[in-house]
């Protein structure tokens, strides 16, 4: 009895746990006793055999050429190769004095004539794959183009059949949204990132724990901000889909990223690390606890830059939040101007400003085309610049969508008047890390001299302060659409030192000029 291997194949995992392999081996198994042959190993694969170089295939031709066994038996040719060059290793068997045979295809292998078939049918099948191929690229790039995305959802959205848009999971989405927004506030590292998916039980699509490549891959995915980006072609497409962040907070996250933020969690975890610099250097004040007390130096030798304790820094921080706080008086001039804004609302020069700005965009989307048309630009310089300008649009629309949505309501405004007539007694009051967050996002430019710590306050409180303050001013004229976005977040904290840490976040993610 002639001793063979069997070797039986599907193209996916999930078609391998239906009934494909068993169907395949028990008309193996019947060719074989009908033909006095003996299986003495089974060869499973679970691989496209339209690519070369399967594992198990090739492992089971070194075996053949051994010789431990005489013989192969092969369901159909299309199980065997959809690929020339392993259809021509197969061939070669024969010649070296393997037999082959196929358990539903009645074709003497021995004989010019069969082989002549066979090879036929090879090609054929060749021939379909690449055919097949082809029209699964075009049916891919037709859903692409209709803003769909055909391939499995990134973490956080459900899959919804063919033809349908992701949506976010109820579940997952806001956990992804809370890691994404952390990131971007500066202060985690890939790692300790990491530890907060752990913390707060985000789970991979597996349901196990989230790796680091898995928390880097959503960190560079731009479909969190509504765009399609595929990595191998760089081609940039509009989803259809609802987006989980901001374009600008996905902006802020490539920026932290590539390394444009100052230093992320870490062991020593000091209330004010990394936010103050030297002002003769521009070095960064390293913090370091001496005799029960933090220092904040400058590392630079011989810099004359002088040692700053954290409380002096906190005494600083106080007095400085006084000249920033509102008047009453100020209060009462700012309320009646956003009060104003909000019963009559004049956003139709605001409006069409923006759609200005959007048609300026979309004509240079077609400028862009007609030089790659033309052979003027390359296709990946094609791709970056269109995925660039893909983002501007769609920061552009998001924009012009918030000028009408989720205007604040009469308690909003006096929810952020209470804030900001009271800044230096929320930080006062402030406990903790709640500090730091404050220093962050109320001041902009931190430096120690020589002599004095300067604080810089950001631009949107400092404008504010300022026209409050002009003895002819007029601020309700040029009510801030910023402004009127801050009032709608930030009037949902009711102070920052609160317990509540939705109430902390919401705080911080007003009180700074990044999204």
């Amino acid at each position: 009895m002639k001793s063979c291997f069997g070797y039986i194949r599907v193209s996916t995992q999930k078609q391998g746990e239906g009934v494909s392999l068993e169907a395949q081996k028990d008309a193996i198994t019947g060719f074989a006793s009908r033909n006095n042959l003996q299986i003495v190993e089974w060869f499973e694969e679970k691989e496209t055999a339209a690519k070369s170089g399967r594992p198990v295939f090739t492992r089971m031709l070194k075996l053949l050429e051994r010789g431990k066994a005489s013989g192969l038996i092969i369901h159909k040719i299309d199980r065997s190769a959809r690929n020339l060059k392993d259809w021509a290793i197969i061939s070669e068997l024969s010649d070296k004095g393997v037999g082959v045979y196929f358990a539903t295809e009645s074709l003497d292998f021995r004989s010019r004539g069969g082989r002549l078939t066979a090879d036929i049918q090879a090609v054929i099948a060749a021939d379909y794959i690449r055919n097949l191929r082809e029209e699964t690229k075009k049916g891919i790039d037709g859903r692409l183009r209709q803003g769909l995305y055909p391939f499995q959802a990134p973490l956080g959205y459900l899959d919804n059949g063919r033809g349908k848009p992701k949506t976010l999971c109820p579940i997952k989405a806001p956990l992804v949204r809370e890691l994404l927004e952390r990131y971007a506030s500066g202060q985690h590292s890939l790692r300790s990132l990491l530890r907060e998916a752990s913390r707060i039980g985000l789970k991979n699509h597996r349901g196990g724990k989230l790796s680091l490549h898995g928390i880097e891959t959503m960190l560079q995915n731009p479909f969190y901000c509504g765009l399609i980006v595929i990595r191998q072609s760089g081609a940039t497409y509009d989803g259809v889909h609802e987006p989980l962040i901001s374009v600008r907070t996905y902006r802020t996250i490539q920026d932290v990223k590539a390394g444009k933020a100052g230093k992320k969690v870490t062991r020593h975890n000091h209330r004010y690390r990394g936010l103050f610099r030297c002002a003769l250097c521009s070095g960064p004040l390293s913090p370091e606890r001496q005799k029960g007390r933090v220092y904040y130096r400058c590392q630079t030798t011989a810099c004359p830059t002088k040692t700053i304790r954290e409380d002096k820094i906190e005494e600083a921080v106080e007095q400085r939040l006084r000249t920033v706080t509102l008047r009453q008086e100020e209060a009462d001039i700012l309320r009646a101007s956003l009060l104003e804004f909000i019963r009559d609302p004049d956003l139709d020069n605001t409006r069409r400003s923006i759609d200005l700005r959007i048609d300026q965009q979309k004509q240079r989307m077609d400028r862009l085309t007609d030089l790659l048309i033309d052979g003027t630009i390359s296709k990946p310089d094609f791709e970056a610049k269109k995925q660039s300008l893909s983002l501007e649009l769609a920061d552009l629309a998001q924009e012009r969508s918030r000028l009408t949505e989720n205007l604040p309501t009469e308690q909003d405004v006096q929810n952020f008047l209470e804030l900001t007539t009271s800044l230096d007694l929320q930080y006062r009051m402030a406990i903790g890390d709640e500090r730091r967050q404050m220093v962050q996002n109320l001041f902009s430019n931190r430096t120690l001299g020589p002599i004095d710590l300067y604080l810089e306050p950001q631009s949107w409180l400092q404008d504010l302060k300022n026209d409050l303050s002009a003895p002819d001013g007029d601020p309700h004229r040029d009510t801030s659409r910023t402004l009127i976005d801050r009032v709608k977040s930030m009037s949902k904290a009711t102070t920052p030192c609160s317990k509540d840490p939705r109430n902390l976040q919401s705080l911080q993610s007003t009180m700074t000029n990044r999204p």
